[in-house]
């Protein structure tokens, strides 16, 4: 059961500027709506390109907050929740971005500033699960959603900035179609107690929660708080072998297994061939050999909204 939350003594919001037009309209809007609320203290804390929000959360740890927002895209809430795994503080999730992927797996508001920080003021708290992930034997960082090699790194690296802030996520469609003709790459994977498995994929996605934008389940049987990170390696062979793909997206029904197989353990160990596109909660970070996962479980503290009435007594 979801616990209730404390009273919110200072409220802190951890703004990507790049991710609006007029910042202080949008300023003015969480203010005001806090003070309907009860709220009035609020500290804001600006992200940069050299620290997108890790820093000023835990900055902001150390004023003394007992609510952090995150507002921006999905690379923001990454980097706050990394500050947050371990504490007792709840992280509160105002969208500001293309994907909002933590808080579309959270049935919280993507599209709805408004209704986002009254979810966050007056929700309920809930731990679930981080996930770990380290590149090339480098070092350990956080995700909260998925972690990736192959096709959605493609889709993530390659869409046009443009595109997005005109249309959102279609664009990651059209750069998508592009990585349709890689020829893909041979990996191997492997949990513990498990024999490795090695076959040519065109993408090889862990996570910690399964819905895309767009309402697609990549991983459906994926849950944020099972202390398990689930696996699903993407390898069609030819026309047929997308359809079951596609057939999988669209309807969350096992489909064909040698175009879509599922894993689940508490960590994996994947091997490419070579140098492949690589992702973490969206945001691309380059070529990578080798991605290495662990769960983080109930790791993280999130504001969800409070049950309505008939809904807890069933």
């Amino acid at each position: 059961m979801p616990d209730t939350p404390r009273l919110t003594a200072m409220l802190a919001v951890i703004v990507n500027p790049s991710k609006f037009t007029d910042l202080e309209a949008v300023r003015s809007q969480i203010t005001e709506g806090c003070r309907a609320h009860g709220q009035i203290e609020v500290h804001w804390y600006e992200t940069s390109v050299d620290d997108p929000g890790a820093g000023q959360a835990r900055q902001a740890l150390k004023d003394g907050a007992t609510l952090v927002c995150s507002l921006g895209g999905d690379g923001t809430v990454r980097s706050v929740a990394s500050a947050l795994v371990g504490t007792d503080v709840p992280l509160g999730l105002l969208p500001g971005g293309t994907g909002n992927l933590l808080a579309r797996n959270l049935d919280l508001p993507v599209d709805d500033l408004d209704a986002a920080l009254a979810t966050a003021l007056t929700g309920v708290d809930r731990r679930i699960d981080a996930g770990a992930v380290s590149w090339d034997d480098g070092p350990e960082e956080v995700f909260v959603v998925m972690a990736g090699m192959g096709m959605d790194a493609t889709m993530m690296g390659e869409a046009d900035e443009r595109i997005k802030d005109a249309v959102g996520w279609p664009a990651y469609l059209l750069s998508g179609a592009k990585a349709l003709f890689d020829p893909g790459f041979a990996v191997t994977a492997a949990g513990p107690g498990q024999s490795a498995h090695s076959r040519r994929a065109r993408m090889v996605v862990v996570g910690n929660c399964g819905e895309l934008t767009g309402g697609l389940r990549l991983l459906p049987e994926a849950r944020l708080d099972d202390g398990e990170l689930d696996m699903v390696v993407v390898a069609p062979r030819g026309v047929v072998g997308w359809f079951a793909v596609v057939r999988e997206l669209l309807t969350s029904r096992r489909s064909d297994p040698r175009a879509v197989r599922h894993l689940a353990s508490d960590r994996f160990d994947l091997r490419a061939n070579r140098p492949v596109g690589a992702e973490v909660d969206g945001d691309a970070v380059g070529e990578r050999r080798r991605m290495q996962t662990r769960t983080l479980p109930g790791a993280l503290v999130v504001r969800e909204a409070r049950p309505q009435r008939g809904a807890e007594a069933s």
